[in-house]
């Protein structure tokens, strides 16, 4: 089975760090995010996986030089334009040749749904295009999707208020597409396929919708995508593979980091890492070659490859960008982003920042 997978946007949220990496290229511990998006489509049948770019596409062409992952072939369709999710989902698919069934997906969600089950609900209902959906307990971010009792959905409502939110199933970003959903989509043009294209959807009863509270995670904020680390450190999504060998529960040491500080619970420590004498780390994942200095404490954050957190610094609830250095002393709080080989000042203090600025 083929899927669509978009993965063209600039990830706006997540700056600095995207202005260098496009967001589905991001580590989550300490592997690209598409990668673990296509590991759990080659468990679902997927064969073959067009990746659908726009933003910093070469980002992608080098990372897969063979074209595949987890025996999934890639394609690629790089947009001319923006062309909005329904436009690049129509282009992706013509580029590729897709001619049957498929999957449609954000490349920055990290799930366990059983699309396997999606697509065979999908076909249960001869329906013309199915989605997924997850409950959340505030919708207002999000496309709401109330449905009947067979699961067609009676309406598409796009970002509601909470107290106008007729339920909390939201969208969840994976869809199954027969081919003539294409066909209502006009080319070359910019169409949001959640704004325009799911409504014409409803309005001719073709659209269906199947729910589930399997683990999913939208990546786009700085809490979010330090969760879907901490969530696999914890056990919340155990399907993920690590690089690392477990050596205690929730602790994972890569067999040349060098360790002497205190590691705490739900920690991960990548290949030629290491943490000096009396630092505090915990909940944390320090990515390859990274190192935290004597005496530093970092807690619920994420350390990017070949990053370094010097003596004294504390880092919490934040992210370090690849190769970016926390001065001496300083302080870095409150899901700041540290952007990609950023030096931030010893003794210096940093709270809900983006540095340099963005």
């Amino acid at each position: 089975m083929d899927a669509v997978v978009l993965v063209g946007g600039e990830g706006s949220r997540l700056r600095p760090l995207t202005y260098e990496i496009p967001k589905p290229m991001l580590p989550v511990v300490d592997r690209p995010m598409i990668v673990h998006v296509l590991e759990w489509l080659a468990g679902h049948g997927v064969d073959r996986a067009v990746l659908s770019l726009g933003y910093r596409p070469d980002a992608f062409l080098k990372a897969f030089p063979d074209d595949q992952v987890a025996g999934v072939a890639l394609a690629y369709a790089v947009e001319p334009q923006p062309l909005d999710t329904a436009g690049a989902v129509k282009f992706a698919a013509e580029s590729a040749g897709i001619g049957d069934t498929f999957l449609v997906l954000n490349g920055d969600v990290l799930t366990d749904f059983d699309a396997s089950a999606l697509v065979g609900f999908h076909r249960s209902r001869t329906a013309e295009a199915s989605i997924a959906l997850t409950p959340v307990a505030d919708p207002s971010a999000f496309g709401v999707v109330p449905i009947d009792a067979d699961g067609r959905v009676l309406a598409f409502i796009e970002k509601p208020t909470r107290a106008e939110a007729p339920t909390n199933l939201i969208n969840a970003g994976i869809y199954v597409l027969e081919m003539s959903v294409l066909a209502r989509i006009p080319s070359a043009t910019r169409v949001s396929i959640e704004r325009e294209t799911f409504p014409e959807l409803v309005a001719s009863h073709a659209l269906y919708a199947f729910a589930s509270d399997a683990y999913w995670l939208d990546t786009g904020t700085t809490q979010q995508y330090v969760q879907a680390q901490l969530d696999i450190l914890a056990g919340r999504r155990p399907l993920a593979v690590l690089l690392a060998p477990e050596v205690r529960p929730g602790v994972w040491i890569a067999s040349d980091a060098q360790v002497s500080g205190k590691l705490g619970p739900h920690s991960y420590v990548g290949e030629g890492a290491s943490i000096a004498g009396g630092a505090v780390v915990e909940d944390c994942v320090a990515g390859a070659r990274s190192r935290i200095g004597r005496d530093a404490v970092v807690r619920r954050s994420v350390l990017m490859s070949d990053s370094d957190v010097r003596a004294g610094a504390v880092v919490e609830d934040s992210v370090v960008g690849l190769g970016a250095v926390v001065g001496e002393g300083a302080r870095v709080t409150g899901a700041t982003i540290i952007g990609v080989g950023a030096e931030v000042p010893p003794s210096s203090s940093l709270d809900g920042a983006r540095f340099p600025h963005s």
